[in-house]
C-alpha cells in the first residue's frame, strides 16, 4: 500500500470515528435526560426521542464522507490513488466533518438535554425547544458540505 492511500484512508477513518464518537456522546447524554422525562410522563416519548436522536446525525455525516472518500480513492471501485500529495489532500478534506462532527454532536447533545428539560416542564413548547439543538446542526451540515466539495474536487487536481 502506498503513502497516498494511507493518508486518504486515515482521513476516511477519522471522519467516521470522530463524528461517530461525538454522536454517541451526544445521543447518550440526551438519552439519559429523555429516560427521566418518560419515567414521569410516558406520553412525551415521541418528543424526547426526536430530541435525543438529533446528535446522531453527525455520525451519519461522517460515514457518508467515508463512503465518498473510499469511492474516490479506488477502494469501492475506480482507480486507486498512488500520489502521496493527493492522499494527503483527501486526509485534509475529511477533517472538517471529523472535527466539527465530534464537537457539534457533543454540544448538540447538551442542547438537546436542555430542550428535553423544557419538554418535561412545558410539553406544549416542543417546537420552540427543538430549534435550539437544530441550530447546532447547521454547523455540522456546513462541515459536511465542505468535506464533500473538497473530496469530490480533488480528482480535478490530479
Amino acid at each position: 500500500m502506498n503513502v497516498g492511500m494511507v493518508w486518504a484512508l486515515a482521513g476516511a477513518v477519522l471522519s467516521t470515528a470522530l463524528a461517530g464518537m461525538g454522536s454517541a456522546w451526544g445521543v447518550g447524554m440526551a438519552g439519559q435526560a429523555a429516560a427521566g422525562v418518560i419515567a414521569e410522563d410516558p406520553e412525551q416519548f415521541a418528543k424526547v426521542l426526536i430530541l435525543q436522536l438529533l446528535p446522531g446525525t453527525q455520525g451519519i455525516y461522517g460515514l457518508l464522507v467515508t463512503f465518498i472518500t473510499l469511492s474516490q480513492i479506488g477502494i469501492l471501485g475506480g482507480n486507486p490513488i498512488t500520489d502521496a500529495n493527493i492522499g494527503f489532500l483527501y486526509f485534509l478534506a475529511c477533517l472538517p466533518i471529523a472535527i466539527v462532527g465530534l464537537v457539534s454532536a457533543y454540544h448538540q447533545g447538551r442542547t438537546s438535554v436542555a430542550s428535553i428539560g423544557v419538554v418535561a416542564k412545558r410539553p406544549d413548547q416542543f417546537g420552540k425547544s427543538m430549534l435550539f439543538p437544530a441550530m447546532v446542526e447547521t454547523y455540522a451540515i456546513l462541515a459536511l458540505l465542505v468535506s464533500i466539495l473538497a473530496i469530490t474536487n480533488i480528482a480535478s487536481l490530479a
